[in-house]
C-alpha cells in the first residue's frame, strides 16, 4: 500500500519534492528546521512536502522524550540548542517559561523534549505558511527501497511512502547485550534499558525489590536514582568497576584553546599518539588556572570514596577540566573525520582514559545522590563483573570472582547503554535495512564528507543523508548535540539546494 497523498512529490505531480525525515527526535527536529529555514534560498525543483516519519511524538524521542524529573540532560542549557548559529536558543526557551537557573546549569531531559517539540510545530507552521504541506507519520521506518525510481520508505504498519529525497536521523534503539547475559535478553525479571523510567517502573512493580545494574556510567546512574528513590535495594556491577568523574555541568568553552587546536596537526598513525593528545589537553586545562590536572581529581580505588572525593572538589570549585570537555569533544570529533571507522575505534579506545570518565561525568547533583543512597544503604557498588549467573526458584544467582557464595537478585536491568544504529543493504542491493533484525547484507560502515549513503566505495551518491548518532561511522561523539546540529544544518542545506 503506498501513501500517495502522503507523498506527492515523490510521484512527480509536479507540486514540489517531498522530503522524508525518519527520526523526529532531537537530530531529526534540527534537520526540520534547518531546512524550513533554507526553502526561501532554495533553487531548482522547490520543496512541496515534508514527511517526518517517528513513532513517538515529534521532539519526545528516547534521548529526551522521558519525563521523570530525576533524568537530567547531562550538558548545560547553553550547548542544548538547535540552531547552531543562534547558541542561546534553549536558554532563551526556557526563560519564556519562567526558568531562572543559570546558563550553565542542567535541566530535565523532558525540558529539551518540551524545546524541540516546540521548536519543530514553529518549523511547521512557518512552513505550512509558505505552502509547503508538513506530515508527521507515527510509525517506524522499516527500510529505503532504491530500485532506479524515487526512494520508497517502508513503514511498519505495512504502508509506502515514497519521496524524493530521504534524511536518517533515526537514533538510538537497540540495547547492548553484556557479558554473560546473552541467553537471558528475554527473560521476564531482566529489563533491557531503563529507559523509558515508567515501563522500568512497571517491569519491578510494587515492593522493594533487590536489583542488580548491569553498568557503572550514565544510564546505570540513571537506572540507581531511578531505583533507589522506589524503594529498591540497588548493586551497581561492570567490567571497569568504575563511576564516572564528576563536574558542575558540561557547558560552552570559556574561551579558545590553542593547544586542542594542535590536534588537527597530528599524525593518526604516530605511535605515540595517545601521549600527543593527553599533552594537548593537559596544555588545555592549565590555561584555565595554576591548579594540576591531578590536583582536580582523586586517585582513590574505591569507586565511592572517590566519588565523595570528586563530589568536594567540584562543589568547592576547584575542578577547572570541565571547562575544556566540550572543546575536547569537538576537537577530537575534527581530527578523527574521514579517518577509516577501524582507525577512529583505535583512537577512542587508546584514549579512552578521558572520554570514559571525564567526557561522560556526573553533576554534580546527581553525584551527590549517589553517595545519599550510598550512606543509606541503598546502593552499593560491586568489586568486580559476574564470572557465572543463572535463574532458578525465582531468584537470580550471580558469581563474582573470589566472592564466595552466589549473591541473589529479583531482578537484573541492563544499564550498558545501546548499540550505535546501522544501516545495511538488502544482500540484492534492492533497500537500505533500518530495524534490528532483518537480514542484513553490507553495512554501511563508511561516509563521505557529504554524509550520504553510497553503495560502495566511490559509487555515485544515493538521495538519501545520515545525521546525528548514525554518522558515527565516520566520526567519534557522534550523539553530541553540538555535532549533531551543525550536521543538521549542512545536510538540509543540501537537501534543500538539491531542486
Amino acid at each position: 500500500m503506498t501513501r500517495r497523498d502522503d507523498a506527492s512529490g515523490g510521484d512527480g505531480d509536479g507540486d514540489g519534492r517531498t522530503v522524508a525525515i525518519v527520526g523526529a527526535g532531537a537530530a531529526g527536529t534540527s534537520v526540520f528546521a534547518h531546512l524550513v529555514a533554507a526553502l526561501p534560498r532554495a533553487g531548482g525543483r522547490p520543496v512541496g512536502s515534508v514527511l517526518v516519519v517517528d513513532p513517538s511524538p515529534p521532539g519526545w524521542g528516547l534521548a529526551f522524550g522521558d519525563d521523570d524529573p530525576l533524568l537530567m540532560c547531562n550538558s548545560a542549557a547553553d550547548v542544548n540548542s538547535l540552531l547552531p548559529d543562534r547558541p542561546d536558543d534553549f536558554v532563551a526557551h526556557l526563560r519564556a517559561r519562567g526558568w531562572t537557573g543559570a546558563h550553565d546549569t542542567c535541566v530535565p531531559r523532558a525540558a529539551m523534549a518540551a524545546y524541540c517539540a516546540d521548536r519543530w510545530a514553529d518549523a511547521r507552521d512557518t512552513a505550512e505558511r509558505a505552502g509547503v504541506t508538513v506530515r508527521h507519520i507515527p510509525c517506524r521506518a522499516l527500510s529505503v527501497g532504491l530500485t532506479g525510481g524515487p526512494p520508497r520508505l517502508r513503514l511498519d504498519d505495512g504502508a509506502e511512502l515514497v519521496a524524493d529525497d530521504v534524511v536518517l536521523a533515526t537514533g538510538v534503539h537497540r540495547p547492548r547485550v553484556p557479558r554473560g547475559f546473552a541467553a537471558f535478553t528475554g527473560h521476564s525479571r531482566y529489563v533491557d534499558s531503563p529507559y523509558p523510567s515508567a515501563r522500568l517502573r512497571a517491569a519491578l512493580g510494587t515492593g522493594r525489590r533487590r536489583v542488580l545494574v548491569l553498568g557503572s556510567r550514565q544510564s546505570a546512574v540513571d537506572a540507581a536514582l531511578l531505583l533507589c528513590r522506589d524503594g529498591h535495594r540497588t548493586t551497581l556491577t561492570s567490567p571497569s568497576g568504575s563511576l564516572p568523574a564528576v563536574r558542575l555541568s558540561l557547558h560552552a568553552p570559556p574561551r579558545d584553546f590553542p593547544p586542542l587546536e594542535r590536534m588537527a596537526r597530528l599524525d593518526p598513525d604516530d605511535p605515540l599518539l595517545e601521549r600527543r593528545l593527553t599533552r594537548c589537553v593537559v596544555e588545555a586545562v592549565r590555561l584555565l588556572g595554576d591548579r594540576p590536572l591531578r590536583a582536580q581529581t582523586s586517585l582513590a580505588a574505591d569507586p565511592v570514596r572517590r566519588l565523595a572525593e570528586e563530589t568536594a572538589l567540584a562543589e568547592a570549585g576547584v575542578c577547572l577540566w570541565p571547562g575544556v570537555a566540550v572543546a575536547v569533544i569537538e576537537a577530537l570529533t575534527a581530527f578523527a573525520d574521514g579517518l577509516p571507522a577501524e582507525r577512529t575505534l583505535s583512537l577512542m579506545r587508546r584514549f579512552d582514559w578521558f572520554t570514559g570518565r571525564y567526557l561522560t561525568a556526573l553533576t554534580v547533583v546527581n553525584a551527590r545522590r549517589l553517595l545519599e543512597h550510598c550512606a543509606s544503604g541503598a546502593l552499593r557498588v560491586a568489586p568486580s563483573y559476574p564470572e557465572s549467573v543463572a535463574f532458578a526458584d525465582g531468584v537470580w544467582r550471580v558469581s563474582a570472582p573470589g566472592s564466595g557464595p552466589p549473591e541473589t537478585y529479583d531482578h537484573v536491568v541492563n544499564a550498558t547503554g545501546f548499540q550505535p544504529p546501522e544501516v545495511s543493504w538488502r544482500a540484492d542491493g534492492t533497500e537500505l535495512l533500518l530495524a534490528p533484525g532483518d537480514p542484513v547484507g553490507n553495512v554501511v560502515d563508511r561516509l563521505e564528507a557529504d554524509l550520504r549513503v553510497r553503495r560502495a566505495p566511490g559509487a555515485p551518491p544515493e538521495r538519501v543523508w545520515l545525521a546525528g548518532t548514525g554518522t558515527h561511522v565516520r566520526i567519534p561523539f557522534a550523539n553530541h548535540l553540538r555535532t549533531v546540529t551543525r550536521q543538521a544544518r549542512w545536510v538540509a542545506g543540501q537537501v534543500a539546494a538539491r531542486g
